[in-house]
């Protein structure tokens, strides 16, 4: 995890080096074309997989929300600082939790519901509205972590019958081909030099997924999550050093404070889930 965070790190910062000249669909496209590369490994399975009808339309659903996400995220990085970016994105977790019981129909007890209480504090004290001006920036990290929110949540119905690398392969795949367009319509011819910044964004963000499932083939997620308060430190110290950003406290404290309820719902989860599966255990032995 502490190398996932390292990655992340590296595709923000990546990001903003690269600047506005490109506008951030086309960056958006050019990342996810260029990392395509990555799947050839994965082409033997997405030949062998049985995708039926249900499973076009959810991968092809996943993808356009997904799609709408990414242009958001790769817009906001051009407009605000890459600790609020970092911090304001650990809401995804926050809002699929939220998903999860309007959409699939889990309970939210009470511990829940103030975790998710203690999160949406913590996104307050980091945008401060009427303390300080609520950029497009901000607005679009609010709405990237939505559709990133949506994009897991529709995951959670393909994975059960499909490999990771075929869930991961649909996902590059549409959301590229939902890219297109909009790149294309703002199309700026990028330099050898954007292309080459816009792979190294492709690679660091395959391998930081990539280490994320080791560690959590590793670990618990109760275990792995607090870890990626890392991230927002060397996202901070980054900023900071590279690009001139001042150090925030607010945005410290707030990201801290989503972080603190993410990593208890992931705790509550894993939690409930091994009771779950001791029960059943009990069960079958009877």
């Amino acid at each position: 995890m502490v190398v996932t965070g390292l990655c992340f790190v590296a595709v923000t910062a990546l990001v903003k080096h690269l600047g506005s000249r490109i506008p951030p669909a086309e960056s958006a496209f050019l990342r996810y074309l260029l990392g395509l590369v990555f799947l050839i490994p994965m082409a033997g399975a997405l030949r062998r997989a049985h995708l039926t009808p249900r499973l076009w339309a959810l991968f092809a659903g996943r993808g356009a929300v997904h799609t709408a996400g990414v242009i958001l995220w790769f817009f906001a990085m051009t407009q605000i600082p890459l600790a609020e970016v970092t911090a304001m994105n650990y809401l995804s977790p926050v809002y699929v939790t939220l998903g999860a019981a309007l959409f699939l129909g889990e309970k939210l007890a009470i511990r829940r519901i103030s975790a998710i209480a203690v999160a949406l504090v913590g996104a307050a004290i980091i945008l401060r509205p009427g303390f300080r001006e609520i950029s497009p920036g901000h607005m679009a990290m609010l709405f990237t972590a939505v559709f990133f929110g949506a994009s897991y949540l529709i995951a959670k119905f393909t994975v059960g019958s499909n490999s990771p690398a075929v869930v991961v392969g649909m996902l590059s795949a549409f959301v590229t081909l939902g890219l297109a367009p909009f790149a294309l319509a703002v199309w700026v011819t990028p330099t050898p030099a954007e292309i080459a910044i816009l792979f190294g964004v492709a690679c660091f963000a395959t391998a930081g997924h990539y280490t994320m499932t080791l560690a959590f083939a590793a670990a618990p997620v109760a275990v792995t999550q607090p870890v990626t308060f890392l991230q927002l430190v060397w996202a901070t110290l980054l900023g900071a050093l590279a690009f001139g950003e001042p150090v925030d406290v607010w945005v410290m404290s707030g990201g801290g404070l989503i972080l603190a309820a993410v990593s208890f719902i992931s705790w509550r989860e894993s939690r409930i889930k091994k009771k779950d599966s001791s029960l059943s255990g009990n069960a079958a032995g009877v």
